[in-house]
């Protein structure tokens, strides 16, 4: 096994798959040299995790760094979706690494943006971006993510932020019904609880219970023998051949909600550096994005409603962009990583 200084273990844990990759900072750029996603619920930790990887590659890294998805308050973490407590120093310790750093996911997103390439991004609305303006990271996958990034004279910075367990405010008559019949289950409805995948079954049993749209026989067949429901919604609301109206009105009602999601927090952040939807839905849901609700969601902010139509707002079609924060962050050292550009590459 190669054991070097300048390899470093970079991870992003989710609450469904952990990403984990091993580069060599001594080789230039951000290429892995090993790379393999799990299924983070077959883990009762990730030091067992990592261990089971570290196993199956030729590299011994020397450092680790991970983007966890859940708030990071001293080098440790409680996931939120995940029953993991991770800690870094207690990681180091046990896995015989010089350094451990622990970040959130998101500012593991947010800190490889300014590197994201054209090619790497779908654009939903070119807008104007302003140099040097913020710029906010929306990232609907288990839960809601979200991040942004500051200009501080010489480079981006990237900070953390738990935007997705706001208040759930509905836009119309529809989310209004979808809010109430949620505060029977809970007694807070964050906006993660409509716009992740835990909240598209959801929005499905609020549209299916209240009569607005029927499920056939064959959709709650697949459903009930479904281990994750998500794909299935979404693949009936997308199918060309045979497509639910039920799966139609719960994407339509979902892409909504990010699209407010997202137009809330670029309000709230001046983000006239641009929107970037990361997370793993927006790339697999791009004919639902582009079809009208999302964008009128995210222009709808009243007098604001010119500001935001100026914004630009794209996906991150890279599922290993945070992995490549994560690595940028370690290589860093916890300095700002990006100082190259004034503002990201755009398409």
């Amino acid at each position: 096994m190669q054991t070097r200084d300048t390899l470093i273990l970079a991870g992003d844990i989710g609450a469904t798959k952990t990403r984990l990759a091993v580069f060599d900072a001594a080789a230039g750029g951000l290429a892995p040299l090993a790379a393999e996603t799990f299924a983070s619920r077959d883990f009762p930790s990730l030091e067992a995790l990592v261990r089971r990887f570290l196993t199956g590659v030729a590299h011994r890294p020397g450092r680790a760094g991970f983007g966890v998805a859940g708030p990071v308050v001293e080098g440790r973490s409680r996931l939120t979706n995940l029953p993991w407590v991770v800690d870094a120093r207690q990681l180091a310790r046990d896995l015989g690494l010089a350094s451990v750093r622990l970040v959130n996911d998101l500012e593991a997103i947010a800190t490889a943006v300014p590197t994201l390439a054209a090619g790497e991004l779908h654009t939903l609305n070119r807008g104007r971006a302003v140099p040097g303006g913020a710029m906010a990271v929306v990232a609907p996958g288990t839960g809601l993510g979200e991040a942004y990034l500051v200009w501080d004279g010489a480079g981006y910075r990237a900070f953390p932020s738990e935007g997705g367990h706001t208040d759930f405010a509905p836009a119309d008559a529809r989310q209004s019904g979808l809010l109430e019949h949620l505060r029977e289950r809970w007694a807070h409805v964050s906006f993660e609880r409509v716009c992740s995948g835990s909240g598209i079954p959801n929005i499905y049993g609020y549209l299916k219970d209240s009569g607005q749209a029927a499920e056939p026989g064959w959709l709650g067949a697949a459903l009930e023998a479904a281990h994750d429901p998500v794909p299935v919604i979404v693949g009936a609301a997308l199918d060309g051949e045979r497509p639910s109206a039920l799966c139609r009105a719960v994407l339509e009602m979902f892409v909504a909600i990010l699209g407010a999601a997202a137009g809330n927090a670029a309000l709230q952040l001046m983000a006239t550096g641009g929107v970037y939807l990361g997370g793993g839905i927006p790339p697999r849901i791009l004919p639902a994005l582009g079809a009208g609700p999302f964008m009128e969601a995210f222009r709808r902010k009243g007098r604001m409603a010119g500001l935001m139509g100026d914004i630009p707002v794209h996906v991150i079609l890279d599922p290993r962009v945070a992995l490549r924060g994560v690595a940028m962050q370690v290589l860093a050292g916890g300095t700002p990583p990006e100082r190259r550009r004034a503002t990201p590459r755009q398409p």
